[in-house]
Protein backbone atom coordinates (compact mmCIF):
# COMPACT_ATOMS: atom_id res chain seq x y z
CA UNK A 1 0.00 0.00 0.00
CA UNK A 2 1.28 3.42 -0.98
CA UNK A 3 1.96 6.27 1.91
CA UNK A 4 -0.29 8.77 1.84
CA UNK A 5 0.57 12.30 1.30
CA UNK A 6 -2.69 14.10 2.63
CA UNK A 7 -2.61 18.31 3.57
CA UNK A 8 -1.45 17.02 7.32
CA UNK A 9 0.71 14.06 7.00
CA UNK A 10 4.42 14.63 8.46
CA UNK A 11 2.38 16.63 11.28
CA UNK A 12 1.76 14.57 14.02
CA UNK A 13 4.97 16.77 16.17
CA UNK A 14 4.06 19.60 14.23
CA UNK A 15 0.75 20.61 15.15
CA UNK A 16 1.04 19.07 19.03
CA UNK A 17 -0.23 20.77 21.68
CA UNK A 18 2.39 22.21 24.45
CA UNK A 19 2.40 20.78 27.49
CA UNK A 20 -0.53 21.53 29.61
CA UNK A 21 -2.15 23.45 27.11
CA UNK A 22 -4.98 21.22 25.83
CA UNK A 23 -8.90 22.00 25.50
CA UNK A 24 -10.94 24.59 24.84
CA UNK A 25 -8.96 28.00 23.26
CA UNK A 26 -8.82 30.97 26.01
CA UNK A 27 -11.25 33.56 25.80
CA UNK A 28 -8.20 35.95 25.71
CA UNK A 29 -7.71 34.53 21.85
CA UNK A 30 -10.93 35.61 20.22
CA UNK A 31 -10.37 39.40 22.85
CA UNK A 32 -6.94 39.96 20.42
CA UNK A 33 -7.51 42.94 18.82
CA UNK A 34 -6.01 43.07 15.67
CA UNK A 35 -4.98 45.82 12.78
CA UNK A 36 -4.14 46.06 8.74
CA UNK A 37 -0.73 46.37 8.76
CA UNK A 38 -0.06 44.40 11.78
CA UNK A 39 2.82 41.66 11.88
CA UNK A 40 1.34 38.37 12.96
CA UNK A 41 2.67 35.09 13.70
CA UNK A 42 0.80 31.80 12.36
CA UNK A 43 0.97 28.92 14.53
CA UNK A 44 -1.30 26.49 13.83
CA UNK A 45 -4.05 25.34 16.36
CA UNK A 46 -4.76 21.77 16.19
CA UNK A 47 -7.92 22.53 18.44
CA UNK A 48 -9.64 24.56 16.23
CA UNK A 49 -9.41 22.59 12.83
CA UNK A 50 -11.68 24.87 10.79
CA UNK A 51 -9.37 28.21 8.79
CA UNK A 52 -6.17 25.81 9.65
CA UNK A 53 -3.28 26.79 7.78
CA UNK A 54 -1.87 24.43 5.64
CA UNK A 55 1.55 23.18 7.17
CA UNK A 56 4.15 24.92 4.95
CA UNK A 57 3.36 28.41 6.52
CA UNK A 58 3.12 27.25 10.81
CA UNK A 59 5.82 29.27 12.37
CA UNK A 60 5.57 32.24 9.29
CA UNK A 61 5.24 35.61 9.86
CA UNK A 62 3.07 37.76 7.64
CA UNK A 63 1.24 41.00 7.95
CA UNK A 64 -2.72 41.50 7.97
CA UNK A 65 -4.01 42.44 4.87
CA UNK A 66 -8.09 41.76 5.82
CA UNK A 67 -10.16 41.62 8.70
CA UNK A 68 -13.42 39.91 9.22
CA UNK A 69 -15.11 38.51 11.50
CA UNK A 70 -13.75 35.16 13.04
CA UNK A 71 -10.79 35.87 10.86
CA UNK A 72 -8.01 37.77 9.72
CA UNK A 73 -6.31 37.96 6.20
CA UNK A 74 -2.30 37.51 6.15
CA UNK A 75 -0.12 38.29 3.05
CA UNK A 76 3.14 36.28 3.34
CA UNK A 77 5.99 35.99 1.01
CA UNK A 78 6.61 32.49 -0.57
CA UNK A 79 10.25 31.50 -1.51
CA UNK A 80 9.97 29.51 -4.60
CA UNK A 81 12.68 28.86 -6.84
CA UNK A 82 14.38 31.98 -7.43
CA UNK A 83 11.31 34.16 -6.65
CA UNK A 84 9.50 35.16 -3.93
CA UNK A 85 6.21 34.95 -4.21
CA UNK A 86 3.46 37.07 -2.08
CA UNK A 87 0.73 34.47 -0.98
CA UNK A 88 -2.66 36.05 0.78
CA UNK A 89 -4.81 33.98 2.91
CA UNK A 90 -7.34 34.23 5.39
CA UNK A 91 -7.19 32.00 8.78
CA UNK A 92 -9.08 32.00 11.92
CA UNK A 93 -7.70 33.97 14.85
CA UNK A 94 -6.71 30.96 16.88
CA UNK A 95 -4.18 30.87 14.30
CA UNK A 96 -2.44 33.41 14.46
CA UNK A 97 -0.92 35.58 16.88
CA UNK A 98 0.73 39.36 17.43
CA UNK A 99 4.59 38.98 16.47
CA UNK A 100 7.06 40.53 18.53
CA UNK A 101 9.70 41.19 15.11
CA UNK A 102 9.40 44.51 15.26
CA UNK A 103 10.21 45.31 19.28
CA UNK A 104 13.24 46.08 18.71
CA UNK A 105 12.80 48.58 15.97
CA UNK A 106 10.00 50.49 17.58
CA UNK A 107 11.88 50.81 20.63
CA UNK A 108 14.66 52.56 18.85
CA UNK A 109 12.11 54.85 16.90
CA UNK A 110 10.66 55.74 20.07
CA UNK A 111 14.21 56.46 21.89
CA UNK A 112 15.01 58.06 19.15
CA UNK A 113 11.93 60.56 19.04
CA UNK A 114 12.06 61.53 22.48
CA UNK A 115 15.77 62.53 22.61
CA UNK A 116 15.09 64.43 19.00
CA UNK A 117 11.85 66.27 21.00
CA UNK A 118 14.88 66.92 23.85
CA UNK A 119 17.38 67.94 21.56
CA UNK A 120 14.75 70.10 20.19
CA UNK A 121 13.40 71.96 23.37
CA UNK A 122 17.00 72.66 24.46
CA UNK A 123 18.03 74.10 20.94
CA UNK A 124 21.16 71.73 20.24
CA UNK A 125 21.50 69.62 17.10
CA UNK A 126 20.79 65.66 17.14
CA UNK A 127 23.25 63.26 15.48
CA UNK A 128 21.42 59.93 15.15
CA UNK A 129 23.44 57.19 14.40
CA UNK A 130 22.61 54.33 12.92
CA UNK A 131 22.49 50.92 14.85
CA UNK A 132 25.37 48.92 14.49
CA UNK A 133 25.70 45.08 14.96
CA UNK A 134 27.46 43.93 18.01
CA UNK A 135 30.99 43.65 17.64
CA UNK A 136 33.81 41.40 19.15
CA UNK A 137 34.99 40.95 22.64
CA UNK A 138 37.63 43.40 23.87
CA UNK A 139 40.41 42.53 23.89
CA UNK A 140 42.08 40.86 27.18
CA UNK A 141 45.56 40.59 28.53
CA UNK A 142 46.38 37.29 30.19
CA UNK A 143 48.56 37.63 33.21
CA UNK A 144 51.09 34.75 32.93
CA UNK A 145 53.31 34.97 36.30
CA UNK A 146 50.21 33.11 38.15
CA UNK A 147 50.42 29.69 36.25
CA UNK A 148 49.87 27.10 37.99
CA UNK A 149 50.94 23.42 36.23
CA UNK A 150 49.65 20.21 36.25
CA UNK A 151 50.69 16.95 36.69
CA UNK A 152 49.17 13.74 36.09
CA UNK A 153 49.23 11.42 39.39
CA UNK A 154 51.42 8.20 39.12
CA UNK A 155 49.74 4.86 38.40
CA UNK A 156 50.41 2.97 41.17
CA UNK A 157 49.56 -0.71 41.17
CA UNK A 158 48.01 -2.04 44.06
CA UNK A 159 47.65 -5.90 45.60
Amino acid sequence: MVRSGGKRSNTRHLFKRSFRKHGPEAAATYLRVFKVGQCVDIVANSAVQQGMPFKYYHGKTGRIFNISRTSVGVEILKAVGNRCIPKRFHLRIEHVRPSRCQEAFKDFIKKRDADRRAAKASGEKLIVEKRQPKGPNPAKVVDGSKVEFLQPIPYEFMV
